[in-house]
């Protein structure tokens, strides 16, 4: 019990002195979720985190990990301070890591949304979303970051769960990667279906212009909200307010339309706030409804207790969503 406290006594300390230190220094880190290379995502994102150092004075520090669970947990211990999540990731940040939802991404024709899909190789003999339900043993499926929207949660639910299918034994392999290693291995024929994203293989077709014609869409969700900007909700009020004042401006010149552009095709960013994500925390909870009504190791009795919390919840979050 003691060591607990102290461990738990460590990391509030920790974290109190991070968040003097950076206010004293005027630095402040930027985690970015890795949707490809880091390479990439560095060259992606340096106009802008560049701008919004100049604009707020603030001297701005990427931060990369190997999977969105990093950035999470960097800015659960204070050690990053805002960043850019899918919505998925964007909902354990705020339940986990004392983080706010306070921008969108918007796309450069207006839309606040995506789509998630599934690829397959041109040549393929799959040739519909049937096929893969019917034929998984035939094939090796390369799944995304199990902390992506596009890449996990959506096709979690609207491929898998409603056909009432476990991706994890319906492949003859299955497997999972980020969304640029995805589509690079569908066109590479080194595996046979893999889920991206509409915004991903746009980038794919820019970067690998002969990979991207070897790839084939077989499958699109229903819209995705744009992904969402998040910062932790113990920054001095200060420099949020200057990191609001940058992101909800940005855009304005050539310089910067040309940086959003390559960055993901966008015209900017608008004011959002947590309930963006309800959308995305019903479709968890559709699915994990999904999941217990097909569980054979639970009897009835647990069946509908667990049901019973999951309907609630759903009846909670409705609430919230007329109330928007």
């Amino acid at each position: 019990m003691i060591k607990k406290l102290l461990a738990a006594f460590g990391i509030a300390m920790f974290s109190a002195t991070a968040s003097a230190q950076m206010d004293t220094n005027k630095e402040i880190v930027f985690g970015i979720i890795s949707t490809e290379s880091t390479q990439n995502l560095k060259e992606d994102w340096k106009p802008v985190l560049d701008g919004l150092s100049l604009a707020t004075g603030l001297k701005v520090n990427a931060f990369f990990a190997p999977d969105y669970a990093g950035i999470i947990e960097g800015m659960r211990f204070n050690k990053v301070h805002m960043a850019w999540f899918g919505n998925k990731s964007a909902i354990e940040a705020v339940d986990r890591a004392s983080a706010e939802v306070f921008a969108q991404m918007v796309n450069a024709d207006g839309q606040q949304g995506y789509y998630s899909q599934l690829i397959v190789h041109r040549d393929s003999p799959i040739k519909t979303l049937d096929d893969v339900l019917k034929n998984g043993k035939s094939y090796s499926f390369s799944n995304g970051d199990p902390n992506s929207t596009s890449g996990f949660l959506v096709p979690s639910y609207y491929v898998f769960a409603v056909n009432k299918i476990d991706p994890r034994t319906h492949f003859k392999v299955t497997r999972s990667a980020n969304h640029e290693t995805n589509a690079l291995a569908v066109a590479n024929k080194q595996v046979d279906i893999a889920t991206n994203n509409s915004e991903n293989l746009e980038k794919i077709q820019q970067r690998f212009p002969d990979k991207f014609n070897d790839i084939r869409v077989i499958w699109n969700s229903p819209l995705i909200p744009l992904d969402p900007l998040a910062m932790r909700k113990d920054l001095p009020e200060s420099t949020k307010k200057k990191i609001k004042d940058f992101f909800y401006t940005y855009g304005k010149n050539e310089q910067e339309k040309a940086a959003l552009m390559k960055l993901s095709k966008l015209s900017g960013f608008r004011p959002s706030t947590n309930a963006q994500l309800l959308p995305i925390r019903q479709l968890e909870l559709f699915r994990d409804k999904t999941r217990t009504e097909s569980d054979t190791k639970l009897s009835d009795a647990e069946k509908q207790t667990k049901i019973a919390e999951i309907d609630k919840k759903l009846a909670e979050l409705a609430k919230q969503v007329s109330a928007k």
